[in-house]
C-alpha cells in the first residue's frame, strides 16, 4: 500500500509540473478595478473576485484565493468577495494626490494565478476647513487707499477635488469686502480688500469673523477672527527682488543646507524700512522641513527631505516693514530623486520539490522586485548568481519567472542554492539578494546492476537440500522503492518446473539455494 501510494505522489507531480510553464506566462496577465468610497466600515464588500476572475463557486476551496493588502482587504472563503478589513482613510494613504489607489496582487492556487487589483479610493467631505491660528492680527494704516489688498492666512482641508476648500467670506461691513485666490500649486487663500478710507482718530480695530467653506454636499466650514488695529501712515511697503524664487535640491541633504535666500527692499527709513521675513500661506509641515531666518531672509532645510513622499514644495513668503506694510513671493522648490533605496526582491509563490525528468522550460518560480525610487534609480534587473541548469525570464512589469534551462539528474545534484540578486540602474547603484533551496525529486531512470557479469558455482554432489550455494547482488542508484532490488530465475537451459526443483534464490537477498 505504501509503495502505490508513493508511485501515485510520484505521478501526481510529473504530470503537475510540465503545466507550470503555461500556467505562469498568464499568471499576471489580468487587471481588476474597483471604486470605494474612503472609511467604509469593516466587512464592507468591495466586490465579488470569483465573478470578475471568472471563477466557478466549486472551484472556491481549491483556489485559495488571498490577497497581499492584508493591512486593507480580505477575501470571503465562502463567497470569494472581497471585503473591507481595516480602516481606509484616503488623507492618510495618499495625502493630497488627486488619485488615490491601493494596488496588490490576488494569488490563486491550483492552478497558480496572480491577478493585479486596482481599488480607488474615492474622497468623503470628512475633514472641515481649519485655520491653523486662532485669529489673525493685521495692522492697517490709517493712510492706506482703497483698493489696497492683503493676503491672509489660509485654511487647511485634507479632503481633494470637490470636498476641498473653495470659498472664504467675512461678514458684512462697510470697509472690507473678500475674496479667494489660488496659489501657484493650487491652494486657495483669502485676501481682504480695503473698500473705504479708515479714520484711526474714529475708530482704532475692527473685528471681522473670517470663514472658509469646502464643496462638499453638504459642506463644511471653519471659522477664525480677524483682528484689525488701524496705525499712523507708513507710505512704503517692501518690494520683493523676483515674485517666483525657484530651485533645485537634492534629497537627503544635511540638515541646515542653504536653499536660496530672499531679499526684499523698502524706500522708507529707520524702522517702517526694518524688514522681517515669514513663511505665508504654506503647510503646517513646511516648518518641519525648512527654516526662514525672519531677519535675512535665508532658508535652510530643518530636516530630511524624501523625494519619494514630497518631490516638490511651494513655499509663500512674507516680507513686514516696521509698520503695517507687507509683500508676497513663491519659493518653488524641486527635490531631485537620488538613489537611496534598493531593490527589493519578493518571492510570490514556488515549489521546491522538483522531479528530476522535468521538461526545459518548466516554471519553478514566480519572483516580483520593486524600487521606490525613481527613473534609472527605480530600474531593476534580476539576474542569477550561480551556474544552476535555471534562468530567470521577465514575464512584465517588475516580474519575472525562474525556469528550468538544464538537464536535471538527481543522482548527480540532489540540491540546489540559487541566489537570486537585484539591481538598479543608478549611479551608484543598489542591489539586494535572496536565497532559495531546490530539491531535485527521484524519479525510476536507472536499472539495477549486478556488481559481477556472470557467477560460475560448483556445488559438491551429495549436497544437502535447502544449503545455499551461492549470492547474487545488484544495485540501483535511485532512491526509496525506486532503488530497492528484488532477485527472481528468469531464463534457465532447463524447463522452469525442472529448474524448480534444482534450485531457488531468495528475492530479498540473492541468496542462492540447492533445493535437492
Amino acid at each position: 500500500m505504501q509503495r502505490r501510494a508513493r508511485e501515485a505522489e510520484r505521478m501526481k507531480s510529473q504530470v503537475l509540473f510540465p503545466f507550470l510553464l503555461s500556467l505562469f506566462c498568464g499568471a499576471i496577465s489580468q487587471q481588476i478595478r474597483y471604486t470605494i468610497p474612503e472609511e467604509l466600515a469593516k466587512g464592507s464588500r468591495v466586490g465579488n473576485l470569483a465573478k470578475d476572475l471568472g471563477l466557478s463557486i466549486e472551484e472556491l476551496p481549491a483556489r485559495k484565493l488571498r490577497v497581499s493588502a492584508e493591512d486593507y482587504f480580505n477575501v470571503s472563503l465562502e463567497s470569494a468577495d472581497l471585503l473591507v478589513n481595516g480602516r481606509i482613510d484616503r488623507e492618510k494613504i495618499c495625502g493630497r494626490k488627486l488619485e488615490c489607489a491601493l494596488e496588490f496582487e490576488t494569488v490563486a492556487e491550483n492552478p497558480m494565478n496572480v491577478f493585479h487589483v486596482v481599488v480607488i479610493i474615492q474622497d468623503i467631505n470628512d475633514n472641515a476647513p481649519r485655520f491653523v491660528t486662532k485669529g489673525i492680527d493685521l495692522e492697517i494704516c490709517e493712510s492706506a487707499l482703497p483698493g489696497v489688498k492683503f493676503p491672509l492666512d489660509s485654511a487647511q482641508d485634507a479632503d481633494v477635488e470637490g470636498n476641498s476648500l473653495k470659498i472664504y467670506t467675512i461678514n458684512p461691513n462697510q470697509h472690507f469686502s473678500l475674496s479667494t485666490k489660488e496659489s501657484p500649486d493650487g491652494s486657495k487663500y483669502p485676501e481682504l480688500l480695503l473698500e473705504k478710507p479708515l479714520d484711526r482718530e474714529h475708530q482704532s480695530s475692527h473685528r471681522l469673523i473670517l470663514t472658509a467653506m469646502d464643496g462638499g454636499d453638504p459642506p463644511l466650514s471653519g471659522t477664525t477672527q480677524i483682528n484689525i488695529r488701524v496705525t499712523d501712515a507708513n507710505d512704503n511697503a517692501p518690494v520683493f527682488s523676483q515674485d517666483v524664487y525657484r530651485v533645485s535640491l537634492q534629497e537627503n541633504v544635511p540638515w541646515g543646507t542653504s536653499v536660496l535666500r530672499v531679499s526684499a527692499t523698502d524706500q522708507d527709513e529707520g524702522i517702517n524700512a526694518e524688514i522681517t521675513y515669514a513663511f505665508l500661506n504654506s503647510p503646517i509641515s513646511t516648518s518641519l522641513f525648512f527654516n526662514l531666518n525672519p531677519n535675512t531672509g535665508d532658508i535652510t532645510t530643518n530636516g530630511t527631505l524624501d523625494f519619494e513622499e514630497t518631490s516638490r514644495y511651494v513655499l509663500g513668503v512674507e516680507a513686514k516693514d516696521g509698520g503695517v506694510h507687507t509683500a508676497h513671493c513663491n519659493v518653488q522648490i524641486e527635490i531631485v530623486d537620488e538613489n537611496d533605496n534598493a531593490p527589493e526582491v519578493t518571492l510570490m509563490s514556488f515549489s521546491n520539490q522538483i522531479p528530476e525528468d522535468s521538461d526545459l522550460g518548466t516554471v519553478i518560480a514566480l519572483i516580483k522586485v520593486r524600487d521606490k525610487d525613481s527613473g534609472q534609480n527605480g530600474m531593476v534587473t534580476c539576474y542569477i548568481q550561480e551556474e544552476v541548469p535555471f534562468k530567470l525570464e521577465s514575464t512584465s512589469k517588475n516580474y519575472y519567472k525562474l525556469v528550468i534551462c538544464g538537464a536535471l539528474n538527481r543522482e548527480q545534484s540532489a540540491d540546489y542554492n540559487v541566489t537570486i540578486i537585484a539591481t538598479d540602474k543608478g549611479k551608484p547603484s543598489l542591489s539586494s539578494r535572496t536565497s532559495i533551496t531546490l530539491h531535485i525529486s527521484d524519479i525510476n531512470d536507472n536499472a539495477p546492476v549486478f556488481h559481477q557479469a556472470s557467477y560460475v558455482v560448483h556445488v559438491a554432489e551429495n549436497n544437502p537440500p535447502g544449503a545455499s550455494i551461492a549470492q547474487v547482488s545488484a544495485s540501483d542508484p535511485d532512491l526509496g522503492p525506486n532503488g530497492s532490488v528484488s532477485y527472481s530465475i528468469v531464463a534457465s537451459d532447463l524447463e522452469p518446473r525442472e529448474l524448480l526443483s534444482y534450485v531457488s534464490v531468495s528475492a530479498q537477498s540473492g541468496v542462492v539455494f540447492a533445493q535437492r
